[in-house]
């Protein structure tokens, strides 16, 4: 049966606007408000509300309604060991039984991130652009891992977790596009790097066929994301409030 138009409706709205940070971990979502924004009557809101639980993007309570999904560092860290055990297995499956369309795909992705990493640390700013594409690659290189993997149940459920990182642990979507310091865009160009040789470990350990090599270093990887979401989330937790981008700084980075 068909998912009535008005809960898509009601759905993709309220779906795009946490992934995006305009509401924000732990933020109630009010039924009447979001009825409103999205011209619809609340039963959809409702049914679109139930979508997204299930999904784990919010949380409901009884006397409370929903929320946006939201965690403790534990409860983080805990999710966050299970993707590790997930995506780790599925790099390992990728290795034993991955064909060369989907080594061409892991390949293709990696050498467009390693591009624009390199692009950016020649660069004395940081230009959105890339920065968007090295996002867009890495993306793509885990996909075509998880494809590669040939589980859909994992994938989905490794996919699921990815969402829920995101909501639990972005900051304000533009605050990302603010051009840093010289010290500090040399301390992200170290970090990009970093980065870059941990896909580099897991693309060549997957292109040998090593399975072991490769979920061993698909581990590793994501525990360096661990450690440094954790770390984030504990600095903005403890952060003093800055103020929001000017107007000027919005234009500039849109």
């Amino acid at each position: 049966m068909k998912k009535p138009v008005h809960s898509n409706v009601a759905y993709n709205y309220i779906r795009k606007a946490i992934l995006s940070g305009e509401y924000s971990p732990g933020q109630p979502l009010l039924e009447a408000d979001l009825a409103k924004k999205t011209d619809v009557s609340r039963t959809p809101v409702r049914e679109a509300l139930r979508q997204l639980e299930s999904e784990g993007l919010i949380t409901m309570r009884a006397n409370i309604g929903a929320t946006v999904k939201s965690m403790t560092m534990k409860e983080y860290r805990e999710m966050s060991e299970v993707r590790q055990a997930l995506e780790s297995s599925a790099a390992g499956f990728a290795a034993s039984q991955r064909t060369e369309a989907d080594l061409e795909s892991i390949s293709a992705a990696f050498h467009k991130m390693e591009t624009a990493v390199q692009a950016i640390a020649k660069q004395d700013t940081e230009p959105y652009t890339l920065l968007k594409e090295v996002t867009s690659e890495d993306i793509r290189f885990h996909l075509a891992i998880l494809n590669a993997a040939g589980n859909d149940l994992m994938k989905k459920e490794i996919l699921r977790l990815h969402l829920i990182k995101r909501v639990v642990s972005c900051l304000h979507p533009d605050m990302a596009r603010i051009q840093p310091s010289t010290s500090e865009k040399a301390k992200r160009d170290a970090r990009r790097a970093e980065s870059l040789a941990s896909h580099r470990k897991i693309y060549e350990a997957i292109r040998k066929g090593d399975a072991t090599a490769a979920k061993s270093a698909m581990e590793q990887h994501i525990q360096e994301v661990i450690d440094l979401s954790l770390l984030a989330m504990a600095r903005l937790k403890d952060a003093t409030p800055v103020s929001e981008p000017s107007e000027e700084e919005l234009e500039y980075m849109s």
